[in-house]
């Protein structure tokens, strides 16, 4: 197995075997989405590898892309579409700022289910964040992923929001080397 990292648009040759990817990691349990959504980030792609800091990794057995991670530079303003306002609201104004502007941002993180539990999703992680600037990553997860969000903590990410504990919404996970970790608050 390799790990390959790209900066840019080169990045666009593999989008048949990213939405392969993303398809075997999303349209199942918990996610369920749809092939819809699989479309919505394959369109997505040509932009998202234009924006500051863009970083992709690519992990492959021989020539198949058995996962990846996208990630890029959180611009200030901070943005106001998809679920940013969710975390700007269980952050505050000030803390969405200063711990997230000009952060490295994981978009997605997806690995085929028969690479699960290799450890491969921690090294896509660790390839998109290693030249993090200032050590400042964070990223978006569901809720009602107890999976999702156990991985997280397992490679040493603190959660920083703590949404009503119905099972809904998205938490924000600030990684390993960001300076406010220790600043977040943890649950009652």
């Amino acid at each position: 197995m390799s790990i390959l990292v790209f900066k840019g648009d080169d990045l666009l040759v593999h989008t048949t075997a990213l939405r392969s990817v993303y398809v075997d990691a999303f349209c199942t349990p918990p996610w369920n989405e749809d092939d819809e959504k699989a479309e919505e980030f394959v369109s997505r792609l040509p932009l998202n590898v234009r924006r500051p800091g863009f970083t992709a990794a690519l992990a492959l057995a021989g020539s198949e892309v058995i996962g990846f991670a996208t990630a890029w530079t959180t611009v200030a303003p901070f943005p106001n579409d998809r679920c940013y306002p969710q975390a700007a609201a269980g952050l505050g104004v000030d803390r969405t700022v200063d711990w997230l502007c000009g952060a490295r941002e994981i978009d997605e993180l997806a690995v085929r289910s028969s690479a699960r539990g290799t450890g491969l999703a921690g090294e896509l992680l660790d390839a998109v964040t290693e030249d993090a600037p200032e050590g400042r990553s964070w990223l978006l997860t569901s809720v009602a992923s107890t999976r999702a969000m156990a991985f997280y903590r397992g490679q040493g990410w603190t959660q920083a929001t703590h949404p009503s504990p119905d099972g809904k919404g998205i938490v924000v996970f600030l990684g390993p080397r960001h300076p406010a970790r220790s600043l977040a608050a943890q649950p009652l």
